[in-house]
Formats: C-alpha cells, sequence, structure tokens
C-alpha cells in the first residue's frame, strides 16, 4: 500500500486539546465584549477585537514572509472576508438575542460544513445528533416568541460565514502556511472597521475603552484564530466541523460563570449528545486520504 492511500491515524491529542483551549477562550471573551456594547455598539466592538488580533497576528507571524500567487490572495482574500462578517454579524445579534442562542445558531455553519463532507453512514448518524443537541439549546414552546427575528436571522448569517471560514482557512493554512491567518485577520479588519467608525466615530479609541477591547481581542481573536488554523491544517475539514460542535457546549459553561445562568435538563442532555457525537465521529475518523500538501514558507 502506498503512502497516498494508506488509512490515515486517528486524530492526536495534540490538536485535539488546541481545539479545547480555543473554544474556552471564544466565550470568555464573547461574555467581555458585551461590556463594550453601551460604549461603541456591537459594530465598534467587532471592529476593535478585529484590529487588535490582527497587530498582534502580524507581529507574532509576520506574514509578510509568504510569497502568494494570485490564486492564493483570492483565497486569503474569502478568508478574511468570511472571518470578518462572522464577527460583524455574530456580535450584531447579540444585541437582541442571548449568547447561548446567538452560538448555537451560528453552529449551523460548521455543522453543514461537517455534513457536506460525510461520506459514511455512521458519520450522518453522529452529525444527526450533534443536531439534535443543537436544537435542544434553542428555546421551545412560549420562549421562542421573545426572540428576535433578527437577531436569529444575524446568528444565522454569521454561521454561514463561519462555514467559509472554515473552508478558505482551511486551504489557506495547508496551502500557505499558518502566517494566512495574519493576513486574513488585517483583510476582516479593512472589511469591518468602517462599521465601527459609522457606529461609535472617535469614541472608538477611547482611552478607557481600549484595555478592554485589547482583552477582547486576546481571547475571542488572537489566541483561538491562531490555534484554529494551526488544527485545520493537521486534521479534515469534516472533524474539525464536528469538533466544533462543543462550542455552545463551553459557551453554555461559560454563561454560568461569567453571567451566572443556569442548565436545565433538557440543556444537560443538549450538552451530552453533541460531546457524544464529536468523540464518536472523531474516533472513527479513519478513512483513507491523499498526502497533503506543504506548507509554502
Amino acid at each position: 500500500m502506498s503512502a497516498s492511500t494508506a488509512p490515515s491515524p486517528a486524530p492526536s491529542l495534540y490538536p485535539i486539546l488546541l481545539m479545547m483551549i480555543a473554544m474556552v477562550s471564544m466565550p470568555s471573551g464573547a461574555a467581555l465584549a458585551k461590556s463594550l456594547f453601551p460604549m461603541v455598539g456591537a459594530q465598534g466592538t467587532a471592529a476593535l477585537r478585529l484590529l487588535f488580533s490582527a497587530l498582534m497576528l502580524l507581529a507574532y507571524f509576520r506574514p509578510w514572509r509568504v510569497r502568494l500567487t494570485p490564486s492564493g490572495w483570492r483565497v486569503v482574500l474569502a478568508y478574511g472576508l468570511s472571518l470578518g462578517m462572522m464577527n460583524l454579524l455574530f456580535y450584531m445579534s447579540l444585541r437582541t438575542i442571548p449568547l447561548g442562542i446567538a452560538v448555537a445558531l451560528e453552529f449551523t455553519g460548521p455543522l453543514t460544513v461537517a455534513l457536506l463532507s460525510s461520506r459514511r453512514f455512521a458519520d450522518f448518524c453522529w452529525i444527526l445528533l450533534a443536531a439534535v443537541g443543537i436544537l435542544l439549546l434553542i428555546p421551545r414552546g412560549a420562549e421562542v416568541h421573545s426572540l428576535d427575528p433578527a437577531g436569529m436571522l444575524l446568528a444565522l448569517g454569521a454561521g454561514l460565514c463561519w462555514a467559509l471560514y472554515i473552508v478558505f482557512g482551511r486551504r489557506a493554512g495547508l496551502h500557505h502556511g499558518t502566517q494566512t491567518v495574519a493576513l486574513a485577520s488585517t483583510v476582516a479588519t479593512v472589511v469591518v472597521l468602517p462599521f465601527g467608525f459609522a457606529q461609535a466615530g472617535t469614541g472608538l479609541f477611547a482611552l478607557e475603552v481600549l484595555p478592554w477591547a485589547l482583552g477582547v481581542a486576546v481571547l475571542s481573536s488572537a489566541l483561538p484564530y491562531a490555534l484554529e488554523i494551526t488544527v485545520l491544517s493537521r486534521i479534515p475539514v469534516r472533524v474539525f466541523g464536528t469538533l466544533l460542535s462543543l462550542e455552545p457546549v463551553f459557551a453554555a459553561f461559560s454563561g454560568m460563570l461569567f453571567l451566572r445562568e443556569t442548565l436545565s435538563l433538557t440543556q444537560w442532555v443538549a450538552i451530552v449528545a453533541i460531546v457524544s457525537a464529536s468523540i464518536g465521529i472523531t474516533i472513527g475518523d479513519r478513512r483513507p486520504t491523499k498526502a497533503r500538501p506543504k506548507h509554502k514558507q
């Protein structure tokens, strides 16, 4: 059996550990970001988050050493555009719907990626179980009428952008190296910054705002995106997308710790379903895969 057709080993612990760190960081940053809404609005918060994270990622990765072809630049631009709009739409949804609900609705993007990338019957069963868990996290009955439809649509739009972020981010990472996350963050900042200025004007850079914005950038962007671009080049996109099903779980725990939210029995059942699906599809990933291209440094 040739090296290019040998069965791929199950995902190692290292990329999964990186994903766990990223998913702890994300909801913590989102909880902190809501404190900035009264000062600079959702659009301003998204712009500051992207701006500070781009500066940190540029300093760390030094992407000017990467030589991209025109097709490579197109992938990076698509990666950055999806990243910018994902952040903007998600924060705008948080203005009118709870954090846990926004994360659950946004996750429809990664879940769709996982579904479209699957080929085995067992994979569809695990993804169906994850989908059931996500649905259980969404309020039903009388609670549904209290949710703002526009906010829910914004969260779903963020989910679509999240799906594109996974696809283009993996492509950029595989072919051009992890430094592309810094280039994509720069593109995202250029896209979203005008929305921030339109919302907050020069108040966007008020001294009392900057320390909080820096904290949001570290927790919500710089750290998790650096980790995710590393993971995307190490595991199949389907496995990555399904591992992200843990995101609503970490958001729920973040709500308990920082916002004093409680979980119902139904929500605990949802958490068990999502975690079980993530473990099942990760352990079961042993399909033959083609050799991955080397990074261009």
